[in-house]
C-alpha cells in the first residue's frame, strides 16, 4: 500500500493529501468527497505522516502500514461506533503485539476510521514504488581521453596591444 504524501492534521477530522509545499507549510486536499484544500502552517499545526506512525508494541513498535495490511485481509472490521471490548479484540487479531495499556480505544477509533478512509482509494491497494535503481554505464577509455586532454592543454590568451601616444 503507498501511503506516501498521506498525513493527518491535529484538530481536523479525516486525512489530508500533502499536493504541494510553500513556505509557511503545506497545501493539503482532504480525501473525502468534497476534496476541502487546506494551507497547514508549520508553525501551529502539526502533520503526522500516516507512512511514518508506529504503534506501541509489547517489545518493538508496529507500522501502522502493518496493521492496515492485516486489517485489508480481515474478514470484517468492527464500525468506528462499536464498544472498545469489540474493538480490543479485533486489535488482539490485526495487532497481537500492541501494548494493550498504552494503546486507548480512542487511539483504535482513530485508525479503524483512517482505514475506512483508505480502503476505496486506488493507492490503498497499489504498491510502495522502489527507490529506482540507476546503471552506470561502462566509460570507455576512448570518451575520456580527450576530455582529459582538453582540459590540461593550455588556453591560449589574446592580449591586446595597447597604443600609446607619445
Amino acid at each position: 500500500m503507498n501511503l506516501q504524501g498521506i498525513v493527518a492534521v491535529s484538530g481536523k477530522p479525516g486525512l489530508w493529501k500533502a499536493l504541494a509545499q510553500n513556505k509557511t507549510g503545506y497545501v493539503l486536499e482532504s480525501l473525502d468527497a468534497q476534496k476541502t484544500k487546506l494551507i497547514a502552517n508549520l508553525s501551529t499545526a502539526k502533520l503526522a505522516a500516516l507512512n511514518e506512525i508506529t504503534i506501541f508494541g509489547l517489545d518493538e513498535d508496529i507500522k501502522l502500514v502493518d496493521v492496515l495490511e492485516r486489517m485489508k485481509a480481515s474478514a470484517t472490521v468492527p464500525a468506528v461506533k462499536d464498544d472498545g471490548k469489540v474493538m480490543r479484540s479485533f486489535f488482539r487479531e490485526v495487532a497481537p503485539d500492541h501494548d494493550e495499556e498504552k494503546v486507548y480505544a480512542s487511539d483504535m477509533k482513530k485508525i479503524i476510521s483512517w482505514y475506512l478512509i483508505l480502503k476505496d482509494l486506488p493507492l490503498f491497494s497499489e504498491e510502495l514504488p522502489s527507490a529506482p535503481v540507476a546503471e552506470e554505464a561502462p566509460v570507455k577509455e576512448e570518451e575520456v581521453a580527450p576530455a582529459e586532454a582538453a582540459a590540461e592543454a593550455p588556453k591560449a590568451k589574446a592580449k591586446k596591444a595597447v597604443a600609446k601616444k607619445a
